[in-house]
């Protein structure tokens, strides 16, 4: 029994890794950290010319985004990822670096799992790990730089210190330990935790034995806000150039300005009638397995000191106009931790009725069923970064294909490629060729012996600019997803295609496995790169099974591979 219980712990990390491998690129929310790392990992910290230094190398001084970021979590990722990327060497940094957000996330659920199993034995901590393990968006967005992701793991060791105790006084001084990580979640990452923390707070005075507001709420408040300030404000204005507290700007730009409704307003509903029943995945735990915890007499106690608070949380944030389903990624342990507590009462009492019986197999199916529905949407989500695998897939063209008169590449990138997956760690293969210390010397060498073909890259976004024929003289391959906007002799050497829906294909209708078209062929868009390509095999194989029927991902051309033909040059054959 000992050997099922840790093989469910494991399942979370090791789940966590395979989405992480499934879909290794980026989307621009994630990209200010993202680059960060990179750029900490690539140009280090200097002590003298500072500005200089950072201004030159650093991304965020041109591309600053909406609103300034912290850079706790990106030191964070460097500094513990550099060894481990000096093993592997720096071309798979990204997945490194992704890889140990992912596994701090999984580390804090665990834990939270193991407070579980103490207050409420090992049979509800079961059910909540098979309930986690089979969410779809908490494995997938944990190894994702969002600033949620960075706050994700102190809310998570947060609600892990609520889970009851039997001794009032340890009960207590978990909620220090829970006020104190809320406060520096708050402080550091996302400004909108001050509402969990007065939710946990107003919670606790009201209902847990011996909670004081001066002793376990004002005293911590007190002493992790001025030390996350300390942490954040230095930190933040040598990153910045600049004096500052980032999450000072995001409130005021998203709760004062409510600037964040130009990204869209989404009705006061939102958050429960949809973001939550997605997080959640599972049919039943949004349904019926949460409010039959917090009703039943048998769990209730329970199930309200997590769930409660939680949300209302929820409730007090759907004021804000702009949702989005990972502003409240916070509040899925401890629903998952009610979910699994009214699991666990059922299934314990399924030999008392046939309808507890029943019950129990439908509560077993669920779980199955959400597997497979996080399955489907793992190949779903990975088919939504063109840019990343069009990157790639262009340096693998490259690199097969060397040219003597090539030794520099100039790359153009438009809007959607960087928007979708085109990130420092991808366009640099190797450390950079100069940096401010001294750790990075052997691997500049590795950089010159292994690199046949360096490459340059550009973001111009301005309009004006693009319609510019001289511009685009200087490029000798763009990724862009109209190919016909750059100007100029080019051809299509490739294209990475993204998802667009669902198809349904009858026998002897829609794309079959026999040749492309003649037109596809001369415009390269019959070779198709990244995971669309795998999904076309996948596809006409099971079509070759089923007679002809598919149900599944239908994908687009999102990205083009565009290499410039120069003067007297013949085209070049595409192939597939």
């Amino acid at each position: 029994m000992g050997a099922i219980n840790t093989l469910l712990s494991l399942s979370i990390p090791a789940l966590v890794l395979i989405h992480l491998v499934v879909a290794p690129y980026t989307k621009v929310e994630e990209s200010f950290n993202i680059q960060a790392t990179h750029d900490i990992l690539a140009w280090g910290t200097p002590t003298k010319s500072v500005h200089a230094h950072l201004s030159a190398h650093y991304d965020h001084f041109d591309f600053p985004g909406a609103v300034p970021r912290t850079f706790l979590g990106p030191v964070f990722l460097a500094g513990i990822g550099q060894p481990l990327i000096a093993l592997v060497g720096f071309r798979h940094a990204q997945l490194v670096v992704r890889a140990l957000l992912g596994l701090a996330n999984s580390v804090a659920l665990l834990i939270f799992k193991r407070n579980l199993e103490r207050a409420f034995g090992r049979s509800t901590a079961r059910w909540y790990a098979l309930l986690q393990a089979s969410q779809f968006h908490v494995l997938f967005y944990a190894s994702r730089t969002l600033p949620n992701m960075f706050a994700f793991p102190l809310t998570t060791l947060a609600f892990a210190q609520l889970v009851p105790h039997p001794d009032p006084r340890r009960q207590g001084a978990r909620y220090k330990v829970a006020i104190a990580l809320l406060t520096m979640a708050t402080a550091i990452f996302r400004s909108e935790l001050a509402i969990l923390m007065v939710t946990v707070a107003l919670y606790g005075l009201t209902t847990v034995p011996h909670i004081s507001i001066a002793q376990h709420i004002v005293m911590p408040f007190l002493v992790f806000f001025p030390l996350s300030l300390l942490i954040s404000v230095p930190a933040d204005s040598y990153f910045w150039q600049k004096p500052l507290w980032p999450e000072l700007w995001g409130f005021y730009y998203n709760a004062v300005q409510g600037a964040s409704s130009a990204w869209g307003v989404s009705p006061w509903h939102y958050y429960f009638t949809s973001a939550l029943p997605k997080i959640l995945t599972n049919p039943l735990s949004a349904a019926a397995l949460v409010p039959f915890a917090l009703w039943n007499p048998g769990t209730a106690r329970q199930a309200r000191a997590l769930a409660v608070p939680a949300l209302l949380f929820v409730a007090i944030y759907s004021a804000q106009p702009h949702k989005e389903a990972r502003f409240i990624f916070y509040v899925a342990p401890p629903l998952t931790a009610a979910a699994a507590l009214a699991a666990d009462y059922v299934f314990a009492r399924r030999t008392k009725s046939r309808l507890l019986a029943a019950t129990s197999l439908v509560v077993a199916g669920s779980v199955l069923l959400s597997f497979a529905i996080s399955a489907a949407l793992l190949v779903v989500s990975s088919l939504n970064y063109p840019g990343g695998e069009a990157l790639e897939a262009l340096k693998n063209l490259v690199a097969s294909s060397p040219s003597p008169d090539l030794q520099t590449a100039s790359v153009h990138t438009d809007v959607l490629s960087c928007m979708t997956g085109v990130t420092l760690f991808g366009q640099n293969s190797h450390w950079p060729t100069t940096t401010t210390t001294n750790t990075n010397t052997n691997h500049d060498q590795d950089q010159d012996q292994d690199a046949a073909v360096s490459f340059t890259f550009d973001k111009t976004e301005d309009e004006p600019t693009l319609r510019n024929p001289l511009f685009w003289e200087q490029f000798d391959y763009v990724l862009a997803e109209d190919p016909a906007k750059p100007l100029g002799p080019w051809e299509t050497i490739g294209v990475v295609e993204g998802f667009a829906g669902i198809e349904v294909l009858r026998p002897g209708s829609g794309p079959g496995s026999s040749s492309a078209a003649a037109g596809d062929v001369e415009r390269g868009a019959d070779r198709v790169f990244g995971r669309a390509a795998l999904l076309r095999r996948v596809r006409d194989r099971v079509r070759g099974f089923t007679g002809g029927w598919w149900v599944g991902p239908r994908t687009v051309p999102r990205v083009h591979i565009l290499r410039k033909r120069r003067e007297g040059e013949a085209r070049r054959a595409v192939t597939a």
